[in-house]
């Protein structure tokens, strides 16, 4: 439905911050909850935060990560503070029309995704 370009990734440290931006099309970009997933080898894709009238994180990164979204330029943030290891996944943008849901299926479009690796 949209176009969404993930960006941000990178090597860092434990204990870093890093910011991923996702940068979405079209012109009904408020009409749609976003949400960060990720992806760790040998896992299952797992939601992390969701922005959309509502907000959600999950509890292992409560109090850490910001979701955040700036309506005007398209684009949603994942700010991540004191990273961890196993914070180390690929990590995707997704939208879909409506409230957040916590189910992957019910997104229907995805970015890229972008590789976040953190060192001990």
């Amino acid at each position: 439905q949209v176009q969404l370009v993930e960006s941000g990734g990178g090597l860092v440290q434990a204990g870093d911050s890093l910011r991923l931006s996702c940068v979405a099309s079209g012109r009904t970009f408020r009409y749609y909850a976003m949400g960060w997933f990720r992806q760790a080898p040998g896992k299952e894709r797992e939601l992390v935060a969701a922005s959309g009238g509502s907000v959600y994180y999950s509890g292992s990164v409560k109090g850490r990560f910001t979701i955040s979204r700036d309506n005007a330029k398209n684009t949603v943030y994942l700010q991540m503070s004191s990273l961890k290891p196993e914070n180390t996944a690929v990590y995707y943008c997704a939208a879909r029309i409506g409230i957040i849901s916590l189910q992957s299926h019910e997104y229907d479009s995805w970015g890229q995704g972008t590789q976040v690796t953190v060192s001990s």
